[in-house]
C-alpha cells in the first residue's frame, strides 16, 4: 500500500503545481493588457511609501480594473502591524 501512497502524493504535488501555474498565467494576462506606466507607478509608489514605513516590494499592488465603462486604478498597500514598520 505504500506504493499507492507515493503515487497519490505525486498527484497532490501535480495539482498544487497546476494551481500555481494558473495563478501565474492569470497574473500575466492581467498585466499584459494594462498600460505601460503601471509597473513604473508601482515602483514609484513603493519608493514613496518606504520613506515613511518599511514595507516589502510585494506590499504595493497596482492594477487597472474595469468598472462598467470606466477603467479604475486599484492600488493596494499591505502595511506592517503597528510598531513593526517605523524607521
Amino acid at each position: 500500500m505504500a506504493l499507492f501512497d507515493f503515487l497519490r502524493a505525486k498527484k497532490n504535488t501535480a495539482s498544487i503545481a497546476k494551481e500555481r501555474l494558473r495563478i501565474i498565467v492569470a497574473q500575466e494576462r492581467s498585466t499584459r493588457g494594462g498600460p505601460d506606466y503601471l509597473p513604473e507607478l508601482q515602483r514609484e509608489l513603493l519608493a514613496l511609501i518606504k520613506k515613511y514605513v518599511h514595507v516589502d516590494a510585494d506590499a504595493v499592488k497596482v492594477d487597472l480594473v474595469k468598472d462598467g465603462e470606466h477603467d479604475v486604478l486599484d492600488i493596494s498597500v499591505s502595511l506592517p502591524e503597528r510598531g513593526e514598520g517605523h524607521g
